[in-house]
């Protein structure tokens, strides 16, 4: 039986009839990794014999008659970015003056092993997750499996490749601008980013930390069904969470598999903002329509937005370096300066915006709100005509791997100038709104790079974005293979 080809609830169902051992699924993926990663770069580090035990212990339960959770004995792997599981080794993604152990458990890795998964490892992210590529200056760059001289996609990259390549069936990742959905796209996996509210997030000792732009912990899957399954374990009300929303038990799983008959999708390649690569837009654009095959309306769309997508994407690098810049000057003051002392450790554009984010003034912010409520109103004045929006996720495909430990986006896609650090993503515009979005593989370039179709619903209808993608996966399913016959 080839595990690699098994979603996480496949695997689940096969151990929880004791059909398949949990230390025999951990073993067969621990030998695929030690086969597979070292061509891709996914992963930081392992924790093959802490997950070996907890196989054990996990089997020990099941041959006692429990039925240990939908993800039953599945191997995940955590993103070394926030704090994932408690005590595990953290490097902030490739910063080596940082690593530190994990204070607390992340609400995926919560979520997930309550469901019966079982952590493996650490997959690669850019240093603090700061831009829609991965690469570091401590691990390097993280490739597609699709073709190993391109990127994954950040900046939950690691994740992404590792899901790809049948590493894994399902990784944690977080998504503050589009971590989740860009690498989903650039590797043909599944990326769902949930409503603002809908996954706990407490921070402290500022409990509106995640907010500006809004981010959410979230996994990457090969299937629509295992994320739905995540979310299910992952959604839920903490008053501890100032925005977070009691919504009841939402059963995804269920809800995924509603009709989308007489639903309305609006759909862009632009935004009107973007410039957007020729053969990206064709992909997304077939992708798009075939929802109508569904019984659904999709209709071409056009945005009011008053400024340019290099407006936008620079505010978001200015947004979201805020709580970053604040944190380095609280270890400054305990007596640990991460730029003054280990700037060689970071890229220069983090540097530049945790410095513009140090010294922006109080207009500047108030700007910020302004700009992130133009594009509320320009989305809800589509969403009260349309259930959907339907858009790329990036506006190219995956980009070369550079070798200064430094890959970034491109500088320039159709012509025109973008930020290379998020301004060839669609997806960041989601992170100032708060809606629930996500990322489905669309297809496949000329050089057979993967390109990724965004959905994105009303807010707090979370449900809707899932079924939206269950009834894609079954209009145009997905092939895994692809990146298996690819040598090692």
């Amino acid at each position: 039986m080839k595990l690699e080809m098994l979603s996480g609830t496949g695997i689940g169902k096969l151990v929880n009839s004791r059909e398949l051992s949990p230390v025999e699924v951990i073993d067969y993926f621990a030998g695929r990794i030690s086969m597979r990663d070292p061509s891709l770069h996914a992963f930081t580090y392992l924790k093959i014999e802490e997950a070996l035990k907890e196989a054990r212990e996990l089997e020990q339960r099941i041959m006692s008659g429990e039925n240990a959770g939908p993800l039953a004995g599945a191997p995940t792997a955590l993103k070394d970015f926030l704090p994932s599981k408690k005590g595990w080794p953290n490097s902030h993604g490739g910063v080596k003056s940082l690593i530190m152990n994990d204070p607390e458990d992340s609400a995926f890795y919560s979520a997930v092993s309550r469901a019966g998964a079982i952590a493996i490892g650490k997959t690669n992210a850019p240093a603090f997750g700061f831009r829609g590529t991965c690469d570091n200056k401590m691990y390097g760059p993280t490739s597609t499996p699709f073709d190993r001289r391109y990127n994954s996609g950040g900046s939950s990259g690691g994740s992404a490749a590792a899901v790809a390549d049948g590493m894994l069936p399902f990784a944690e990742g977080g998504d503050g601008g589009g971590s989740i959905r860009i690498p989903a796209s650039w590797c043909g996996c599944f990326g769902f980013k949930a409503s603002v509210g809908t996954v706990p997030s407490v921070c402290r000792p500022d409990a509106w930390t995640a907010t500006h732009p809004y981010c959410s912990n979230g996994a990457i899957t090969r299937t629509v069904e295992d994320s739905a399954t995540i979310m299910e374990y992952m959604a839920g009300y903490d008053p501890r969470d100032p925005l977070s929303l009691d919504h009841g038990s939402r059963k995804f799983t269920e809800l995924m598999k509603k009709s989308l008959k007489g639903c309305r999708f609006a759909y862009t390649p632009d935004f009107d903002i973007f410039a957007v690569d020729d053969e990206v837009n064709e992909i997304v654009r077939r992708a798009a329509f075939a929802f109508e095959e569904a019984g659904a309306e999709v209709v071409p769309v056009n945005f009011n937005f008053r400024h340019t997508a290099d407006e936008y994407a620079k505010m978001w690098c200015r947004s979201i370096s805020i709580d970053t810049s604040i944190d380095i000057e609280l270890w400054k003051k305990d007596g640990f300066d991460l730029i003054g002392d280990h700037a060689d450790e970071l890229p220069e554009e983090f540097i530049y915006w945790n410095d513009i984010a140090r010294n922006s003034t109080v207009m500047d912010y108030r700007l910020f709100n302004e700009m992130r409520t133009e594009i509320l109103d320009a989305q809800e004045d589509i969403f009260g005509k349309f259930d959907f929006i339907l858009s790329p996720v990036t506006i190219c495909p995956p980009v070369l791997n550079t070798d200064d430990f430094d890959t970034k986006g491109p500088s320039e896609v159709a012509g025109v100038k973008c930020d290379p650090l998020i301004g060839f993503c669609e997806t960041f515009l989601e992170n100032y709104t708060g809606n629930p979005a996500c990322s489905v593989p669309a297809g496949l370039t000329s050089a057979g790079l993967p390109v990724g179709l965004q959905i994105i619903g009303k807010k707090f209808r979370d449900e809707d974005v899932f079924a939206a993608a269950y009834t894609y996966e079954h209009l145009r399913p997905w092939d895994y293979e692809i990146p298996y016959s690819r040598e090692v």
